[in-house]
């Protein structure tokens, strides 16, 4: 029996997401002069669809559906991600030079958020058949002997969406996400580690060879220096201090934001931040106008629904007999765990901002589709596991 706790959860954060897209998009409205239900109804519409696509997904049967949409997923999506820098601009939608959207239909598709659910497949069905249980008896070399077209793979992933669509963010989420796979495939401990580490080392390459993201960072740095360098000697904190020409408005309006939210919040419609001190708070920024709007305990209650989300997907996971469903369930719930903690501790100002949206609450119905094809196939697989 597909499990309606996990699916009435998604609906309800999809809900959520209508109702914000409403409050939170009064800026843009006014400045475009659009309807005051534009972002809503489209969101609605979006929303209406992906529901009836995750539903009708979860009623297949996954030991004949679930390979061939996963396969089809992956392979189409990095197609697309190839393809994109060369479409006419008639086809795409090009943002800061970046091609990251075909256009369908007066629609606007990110085909990188529907290849990372193939991609979580790609890497559950190819671990399941290279990587035997036995990795403990490997040295680390051999384990990274193994690891090397996975790799290969990755890199040609890193290069479309890191230099092609300009977005690390995506490229952290789904590097992070083959990382923890593996470990729960059955690396070592010493191997998680040691791709951890070589992660983090490509991460500071990718940031240094750009200015932009260079700027970015000393922008995160400057607005929490005054709070971390307080725990230092002033002879080491005066060498760390920067000072940047330009005040990092974004997270300084989001955390006024969340302050100016208190406890129970302002009200729905009712926040001020979102009238023009914070930029497209209805996608990015959605947690800080949440915050703002309907306090901590809205947040909370957010938060809750969430962690019901994770909770069901990792149990399916953990109940799954078969190796592919199970590793599929639990890359899908990191995929929507990482994203969610990484906008949410770039808004807050603990972590540079990524750009990542939040699955099911941010504006967008490619992130909201995508995301609930990937929950959709985790329904189809709960029909599987064991009593």
């Amino acid at each position: 029996m597909t499990d309606r706790s996990l699916f009435l959860s998604v609906v309800l954060l999809i809900t959520i997401g209508i109702v914000l897209s409403y409050s939170l998009s009064t800026y843009i409205v006014i400045l475009f002069d659009y309807n005051p239900f534009h972002f809503a109804i489209r969101q609605t519409i979006f929303a209406v669809f992906s529901i009836i696509v995750m539903w009708s997904i979860s009623q297949l049967d996954a030991d004949k559906a679930l390979h061939s949409l996963g396969l089809s997923l992956f392979f189409i999506g990095i197609f697309l991600m190839m393809v994109m820098p060369f479409l006419p601009a008639s086809l795409v939608s090009e943002v800061g030079g970046a091609k990251r959207w075909i256009k369908v239909a007066g629609f606007s598709v990110a085909p990188v958020e529907f290849f990372k659910v193939g991609f979580v497949y790609f890497l559950a069905w190819s671990f399941t058949r290279k990587l035997s249980s036995h990795h403990s008896e490997l040295r680390l070399r051999d384990e990274f002997a193994r690891f090397m077209p996975y790799a290969f793979v990755f890199v040609i992933v890193m290069f479309l969406i890191a230099f092609m669509q300009n977005d690390l963010g995506q490229v952290v989420v789904l590097g992070l996400t083959l990382a923890f796979l593996l470990f729960f495939a059955g690396s070592s401990f010493k191997f998680f580690l040691s791709l951890i580490s070589l992660a983090f080392g490509f991460f500071i390459f990718f940031i240094a060879t750009a200015e932009h993201r260079i700027i970015r960072i000393k922008s995160w740095w400057a607005s929490i220096q005054g709070f971390v360098l307080s725990l230092f000697p002033e002879s080491i904190a005066e060498h760390l201090r920067i000072s940047v020409t330009e005040e990092p408005y974004q997270i300084g309006h989001s955390l006024n934001a969340i302050h100016n939210g208190g406890f129970f919040g302002t009200g729905l419609a009712n926040g001020t931040f979102k009238l023009g001190f914070l930029s497209e708070v209805h996608t990015d920024f959605v947690l800080a106008g949440l915050a703002e709007e309907f306090g901590f305990i809205g947040v909370l209650f957010v938060t809750i629904v969430v962690i019901i989300i994770l909770q069901r997907i990792f149990k399916i996971a953990n109940r799954s007999e078969n190796p592919i469903y199970y590793l599929f369930s639990v890359g899908v719930g990191l995929l929507f765990a990482f994203a969610f903690l990484m906008n949410a501790y770039g808004i807050s100002g603990l972590t540079p901002i990524k750009g990542i949206s939040v699955p099911f609450l941010s504006y967008g119905g490619s992130s909201m589709l995508a995301a609930s094809i990937g929950m959709g196939m985790v329904l189809m697989v709960s029909k599987k596991m064991r009593k």
